[in-house]
C-alpha cells in the first residue's frame, strides 16, 4: 500500500521469495550518533545488523526495531554475543572485491593503503594506485542502473544518483581526504571485508528492547514523548512520499521535547546544509546524514 515500505519484503530484489538477512554489519559510523545524542537518553533505533543499537546501549536506553524478522533475530543474536554473519549486502561486496583484485587491487596494496594515517598521503595513494582507469570503468559499469536492476527492486534505485558509480568514488575520496585510514575500521570493513576489534561490539548487552515491527507503526503506538533520540538508518530510501509523511508524523508524536533525529540516505543532497554531517561519517557511503530536531522534520 502507499503508506508502506519496500523494506517489508525482506529482500533487495523484485522477485518473490522468503525474507533474507540483508546486512551482516552496518556501514554507518556510530560516532555521529554518539556525538549528538545526550548521555542517558531514550533512543529509538532501526535494528539492522545491531551494530548501532549495541554500541549505543552502553550509555543509552535503546529500543531496536526492524520490519524484517530475519534481520531482527540476527541483531538479537549479535547483542547476545554471536559472531558476524554474511548478509546479502556482504555477498555483493565480496563479488566486487574479487573482481577488483583481478584489476590490480591486491590485498597487500590495500593493507598498505589502510595502514596510512596522513590524509594527503592517502589521497595521493588512492589516485595513483587504486582509482585507476580500469577500476573506474569497471566500478561505474557495475554500479550502473542497468546492472543494479538485476539485484535491486526499482523502488530502491529511484532515489539514487544517476551516476552512482562516480558519486560513490567521490565519496570514498572525500573520506580518504578527511579521515586517517589507520584508525578507520569502516574503511577496512569496506575494502577488505573484515573488521578491527572496535567494530566487533565490545559493549554487548541484553538490555536492548527489540521489536519486530515497521518503524512508523511502532512509533504510532507509543505514548507521546517516549524517545529523546532517533537513529533511522536509511529507511526512507525506497519509501513512498506517503510513507515518509507517515513516519515523520509518528516520530513527532513519540518525540520528547528537543529530541534529535539522525537519518541517512544514499541520495545526493539537493543543497548544502549545516545539518548534513555526511562528511563526518567514516563509513563514507552516504550522501545525506541529516541531524535535525524531531519537530523540525
Amino acid at each position: 500500500m502507499e503508506t508502506d515500505t519496500l523494506w517489508r519484503r525482506g529482500r533487495f530484489g523484485s522477485g518473490q521469495g522468503s525474507k533474507q538477512l540483508l546486512f551482516g554489519r552496518m556501514y554507518e559510523d556510530v560516532q555521529i550518533e554518539k556525538g549528538v545524542f545526550r548521555p542517558g537518553c531514550r533512543v529509538f533505533s532501526i535494528a539492522s545488523a545491531g551494530c548501532t543499537a549495541i554500541q549505543l546501549s552502553a550509555e543509552h536506553e535503546v529500543t531496536a526495531v526492524d520490519i524484517n524478522p530475519v534481520q531482527l533475530a540476527y541483531a538479537q543474536r549479535r547483542a547476545a554475543g554471536a559472531a558476524i554473519e554474511t548478509g546479502s549486502a556482504e555477498r555483493l561486496m565480496q563479488m566486487g572485491r574479487r573482481a577488483f583484485a583481478v584489476l590490480g587491487w591486491r590485498r597487500s596494496m590495500l593493507e598498505e593503503f589502510l595502514a596510512l594515517d596522513d590524509v594527503k598521503e592517502q589521497t595521493a595513494f588512492w589516485r595513483q594506485y587504486l582509482d585507476t582507469w580500469r577500476f573506474r570503468t569497471a566500478f561505474d559499469g557495475a554500479m550502473s542502473r542497468a546492472v543494479l536492476r538485476f539485484t535491486y527492486a526499482r523502488g530502491f534505485l529511484s532515489g539514487m544518483p544517476a551516476m552512482i558509480g562516480a558519486v560513490l568514488r567521490g565519496r570514498m575520496e572525500r573520506c580518504w581526504s578527511l579521515h586517517p585510514n589507520r584508525s578507520n575500521p569502516y574503511a577496512r570493513a569496506l575494502l577488505l571485508g573484515d573488521a578491527r576489534p572496535d567494530l566487533n561490539l565490545q559493549h554487548r548487552t541484553s538490555t536492548i528492547r527489540f521489536a519486530c515491527a515497521d518503524a512508523a507503526s511502532y512509533l504510532e503506538g507509543c505514548a507521546a514523548e517516549s524517545f529523546d533520540a532517533f537513529t533511522l538508518s536509511n529507511i526512507l530510501d525506497g519509501a513512498t512520499e506517503a510513507y515518509r509523511l507517515r513516519l515523520t508524523a509518528a516520530v513527532k508524536h513519540s518525540a520528547a521535547k528537543d529530541a534529535v533525529v539522525v537519518i541517512r540516505s544514499f541520495a545526493e543532497p539537493e543543497t548544502k546544509s549545516v545539518t548534513n554531517l555526511a562528511e563526518r561519517d567514516r563509513a563514507m557511503l552516504w550522501g545525506v546524514i541529516n541531524v535535525i530536531e524531531a519537530q523540525a522534520l
